[in-house]
C-alpha cells in the first residue's frame, strides 16, 4: 500500500443511504472517485480538458472491501495513495468515519490512460503525478 498524499472530509447524505439507515454500497464508489477528482484538481490537471485532448483516464480494475458502515450524517475522512506499475496508476483509497477513524472502506482502484482510444503512456499524467508516486519495490 501507497502512503497517504491526499485527504478530503465529506458527509453522508440522507438519500445516500438504505432502508437498513445505512449508506448503499454503490455510494462508496462515488465518494472515492470525487476524492480522485479533487486529488487531480489539485495536481492541475482537469478530466475535461485532457479529454478534449484525447486524454482519458479510466478504471480498468477495482478491488472494494467494506469494513463499518457509514450512517446517515456521518462525517467521513476519504485518504488516498498513489503509485504506478508500468501503465497502471493504482490508488490506494480508504475512508474512515470522523469521530472515531473506524476504517468503513478499503479500494484499490486501477487506472489506465487511453489516448485517442488507445492504451498508452500520458506524459500529462507523469508530471502531474510524480511528487506524489510511491515508489515501487
Amino acid at each position: 500500500m501507497s502512503k497517504f498524499v491526499f485527504e478530503t472530509r465529506m458527509e453522508v447524505r440522507d438519500y445516500e443511504c438504505d432502508i437498513q439507515g445505512i449508506v448503499n454500497n454503490a455510494n462508496y464508489l462515488h465518494y472515492a472517485e470525487h476524492t480522485r477528482h479533487l486529488f487531480l484538481l489539485q495536481t492541475g490537471l482537469s478530466f475535461a480538458r485532457l479529454h478534449e485532448q484525447g486524454i482519458d483516464a479510466v478504471v480498468a480494475r477495482m478491488n472494494l472491501q467494506y469494513k463499518v458502515p457509514l450512517r446517515c450524517d456521518d462525517r467521513f475522512i476519504s485518504r488516498l495513495g498513489l503509485r504506478k506499475e508500468g501503465l497502471r496508476y493504482i490508488f490506494d483509497q480508504v475512508i474512515y468515519r470522523e469521530q472515531d477513524e473506524r476504517l468503513c472502506f478499503r479500494a484499490t482502484v486501477e487506472l489506465v490512460v487511453l489516448v485517442n482510444g488507445r492504451l498508452s503512456h500520458s506524459e500529462a499524467y507523469d508530471t502531474a503525478f510524480a511528487p506524489y508516486l510511491t515508489p515501487t519495490a
